[in-house]
């Protein structure tokens, strides 16, 4: 048998995102959620949409003369990486998320900034399927990319956490014992695709980072932020990716 990761370069045919050749762009930022891909997506010029199939919307347009897609990639690892894997198909080749995490630590609130440095995960799953073998490889995000997001949050006088993640498979199931044990070894936030996404790019040979805001608590009560509490903040987070993005 060989595993998915042993054929880094292997043809992908798309069939959940129906595009037409040329419609992505070299760099994409990508969300979870469609609607906010869809309000993010007024950042661009000429911006139009190339995708709605499985409603995964996808827009392309320009951000200072540069073409930009944006893309919904759902929730969770198995959802997030068949639109990696599509994107890469149509021509994709920096990535970078943007997101809402749970924090694990004390000092995060809602509305803070999150860049990670890497992400932790369970073995299993779809890691067992891409490595085809029970190993621990690296989830981790390109430098180049994280080293642009930081540059540009701290020229805009922006400030984030810099740590490690952990990417959850099962949201309803990270409870307090959850917490506490990840939080002990490290990791300041909890969310669900940066681990697969960060692992295939590696495979894949495209760069890959995230940039995640603190949506909730898992260690204390700060409540649970909406999509429309969190407009505001994550526009100006997309503002800082979207620069990001044109430095590369």
């Amino acid at each position: 048998m060989i595993a998915l990761g042993d054929v880094p370069n292997r043809k992908i045919v798309p069939v959940h995102m129906k595009i037409r050749e040329g419609g992505v762009a070299e760099r994409v930022l990508m969300a979870g959620d469609p609607a906010r891909v869809k309000y993010l997506s007024e950042l661009l010029d000429d911006v139009k949409l190339v995708n709605e199939s499985r409603g995964f919307l996808t827009y392309t347009g320009y951000y200072r003369e540069f073409p930009v897609t944006i893309a919904t990639h759902g929730v969770g690892m198995p959802s997030a990486l068949i639109v990696l894997e599509e994107l890469i198909a149509y021509g994709g080749k920096y990535f970078i998320r943007l997101g809402t995490a749970g924090a694990l630590v004390n000092k995060l609130r809602i509305g803070d900034v999150v860049i990670p440095t890497g992400a932790a995960h369970y073995p299993g799953g779809l890691f067992r399927q891409y490595y085809g073998e029970d190993v621990c490889c690296p989830s981790t995000p390109d430098f180049t990319l994280l080293r642009r997001i930081a540059e540009v949050a701290e020229e805009r006088r922006m400030e984030y956490v810099l740590g490690p993640i952990f990417s959850s498979d099962a949201f309803y199931a990270e409870d307090p014992v959850f917490a506490k044990k990840w939080s002990s070894r490290g990791l300041v936030a909890v969310e669900m695709e940066c681990a697969g996404l960060f692992a295939v790019s590696l495979m894949r040979g495209v760069k890959t980072a995230c940039v995640l805001v603190v949506s909730n608590s898992l260690v204390e009560d700060l409540g649970h932020a909406s999509a429309e509490d969190l407009k505001s903040r994550v526009v100006d987070v997309a503002r800082v990716v979207l620069e990001a993005l044109t430095r590369i």
